[in-house]
């Protein structure tokens, strides 16, 4: 079976989001999604973050019909998640450089092109100014 891994914070699920775990269930025969923990998403995003909480962000996940599996990490990176899962292909979203992709040494990296003006960090800002 082909494994397609991907990972984030998912704090916020927009467009984006979707786009890139479509993708990711194109290319393979399950995805498995690694979901920062509260804490690791602290960590990452700062003190304000996240938004919801990680059990109501893997229930969203859940719930897409790309997403076979979502399982929480508390790790700064998904590497020793992606050595348990061993999937085919790891996916990440435009932003990123294959080389520098947590586990890349591990199995093929695909880039999904970025959609430009999405991402929750934005999404907060231009909340914010309303």
């Amino acid at each position: 079976m082909s494994i397609v891994f991907t990972n984030g914070c998912f704090d916020i699920i927009h467009r984006a989001h979707i786009e890139l775990l479509e993708y990711c269930a194109s290319i393979g025969e399950q995805v498995i999604v690694g979901l920062n923990s509260d804490d690791s998403v602290r960590r990452l995003k700062g003190p304000s973050r996240p938004v919801n909480t990680e059990q109501d962000r893997k229930l969203v996940l859940e719930a897409c019909k790309y997403v076979d599996k979502v399982v929480i990490f508390s790790e700064d990176t998904p590497y020793e998640l992606i050595k348990e899962t061993k999937p085919c292909i790891i996916v990440k979203g435009g932003d990123y450089e294959k080389e520098s992709v947590v586990g890349a040494d591990l199995c093929e990296v695909r880039i999904f092109d970025y959609k430009d003006g999405y991402s929750t960090t934005r999404i907060l800002q231009n909340s914010s100014h309303r």
